[in-house]
């Protein structure tokens, strides 16, 4: 999982999985889920990600990394 950050237009892009995206289908206007072509989710794409969610701190629990 990759998270992606871009200031110049506030964009947060998670990347779930480095399948390509065959199909987007969008949430709302600012956030658009990106399916592969089995119709398994692969990322997350937050417009506007400053009024979405906290950009300020990142925490991470119990993630099974080794």
């Amino acid at each position: 999982m990759t998270f992606h950050y871009y200031p110049e237009t506030d964009t947060l892009y998670i990347s779930l999985s480095p399948r390509p995206s065959a199909r987007s289908e969008p949430v709302n206007d600012d956030i658009v889920l990106d399916f592969d072509d089995a119709g398994d989710l692969v990322g997350i794409d937050i417009d506007h990600a400053g009024s979405h969610v906290d950009l300020t701190s990142l925490t991470v629990d119990s993630l099974p990394v080794t």
